[in-house]
C-alpha cells in the first residue's frame, strides 16, 4: 500500500479537493482506501464534556441493589 498525503479545505461540499500534482500521482484506476484526519476542533465539545461528566456521576441509591449482583 502507497501513501500519499496532502491537506486540503473542507467547504461544506459532499466532494474532497485533490490537488493536481497529488492527482496526477495517483493510479488511474482500482481502489484507494480514504483516511480524513481534522484540526481536532469540534463544534460539539461542551455537549461531549457534559456528557462525559454525567457519565462519571454515582449511580443514584436506588440502583444499589446491582451492586451486590458483581
Amino acid at each position: 500500500m502507497n501513501a500519499v498525503e496532502f491537506t486540503t479545505d473542507l467547504s461544506g461540499a459532499a466532494t474532497l479537493a485533490i490537488p493536481g500534482n497529488i492527482a496526477a500521482q495517483l493510479p488511474k484506476a482500482g481502489k484507494a482506501r480514504v483516511i480524513v484526519l481534522t484540526d481536532g476542533r469540534n463544534d460539539d465539545a461542551e455537549w461531549r464534556a457534559a456528557a462525559y461528566e454525567q457519565f462519571l456521576r454515582d449511580d443514584p441509591p436506588e440502583d444499589a441493589i446491582y451492586d451486590s449482583l458483581r
